[in-house]
């Protein structure tokens, strides 16, 4: 199972769950390796070079599906790769340390950018057209503020990079930061939701701030190529979804707050997720000035 991100995150999070789920209702074992680099693109080489067998599955993200729709990738992950499942779909949040004394909530921070312009920095993806420099391109241009990108491939590096000072904010989802949540280390300050989740009741909305924009959302899948024989192909669908329904699984995905949209999407709707996705990518790149 090849996994684009590094060690940690939760690209890699779900593959070793969902591994472990399949492995539990089929019988099957993988080995789950990471290839990160080029925000999710340099594993799609050798998972494109893989025999088309059945033996390897790549766990993927909406990064797949904006890459193509800005052209820097030929594979449609709706045609030339076969949707086994999506298995993860949520929002995206922004977070300050749980310590931070110069400002506490989004209020505050948005005082602080003001009174520090061009100072304010968060750590982020680097990858240009990714659904998180997307979402914060439509913020920023909608309240009239500026915060410095800070590329970090490695979900590691982003989270250190926070709890270490050397950024103000972090760009993430609420799962993959569960852990530090939990321990008081990060405290999110703006939800990327149309209604605020009763579990993050006391965090505005982006669209609470006076960004009225729909944000995109990040979403997590697993992949064979198109032609993987049909039986192999439907037998993975198959062990996906009981591995999905796994108390197990189930268990994680609550865990990352993965419970809060409905996650789960078979071939078919995997298929429709995707050519959506990369229509409202394609709009919103021309919107913004970017892509080919």
């Amino acid at each position: 199972m090849i996994v684009p991100f590094g060690a940690g995150g939760g690209s890699d999070q779900l593959a070793r769950s969902m591994a472990k789920a399949m492995e539990e209702v089929a019988g099957l074992n993988f080995q789950v390796v990471n290839k990160p680099g080029g925000g999710g693109t340099a594993a799609i080489p050798d998972f494109m070079l893989s025999p088309a067998d059945g033996y390897t599955v790549m766990e993927h993200i909406d990064n797949a599906i904006s890459a193509y729709a800005k052209g820097d990738i030929r594979e449609n992950p709706a045609e030339d790769w076969t949707p086994l499942c999506m298995t993860q779909i949520t929002f995206s949040q922004i977070y300050i340390r749980g310590d931070e004394d110069r400002f506490t909530d989004w209020k505050s921070f948005m005082e602080f950018v003001k009174a520090n312009p061009g100072q304010a920095s968060m750590a982020n993806l680097g990858k240009v057209g990714s659904m998180e420099l997307v979402v914060m391109s439509q913020l920023q241009n909608a309240l009239g503020v500026k915060v410095k990108q800070i590329a970090f491939d490695k979900p590691a590096e982003r989270y250190g990079a926070l709890i270490g000072g050397h950024v103000d904010v972090l760009f993430e989802q609420p799962g993959d930061v569960r852990s530090f949540l939990d321990s008081g280390q990060m405290k999110p300050i703006l939800t990327f939701l149309d209604e605020r989740p009763e579990v993050f009741a006391d965090t505005p909305t982006h669209k609470e701030v006076g960004a009225d924009f729909e944000a995109l959302t990040r979403f997590r899948g697993f992949y064979v190529k198109r032609d993987v024989p049909k039986d192999r192909t439907e037998f993975l669908a198959a062990a996906c979804k009981a591995g999905f329904e796994t108390e197990g699984f189930q268990a994680f995905n609550e865990k990352k707050f993965m419970n809060l949209i409905n996650s789960y999407r078979d071939t078919e709707g995997s298929v429709k997720l995707i050519n959506d996705a990369v229509q409202t990518y394609r709009a919103v790149y021309k919107e913004l000035g970017i892509g080919k």
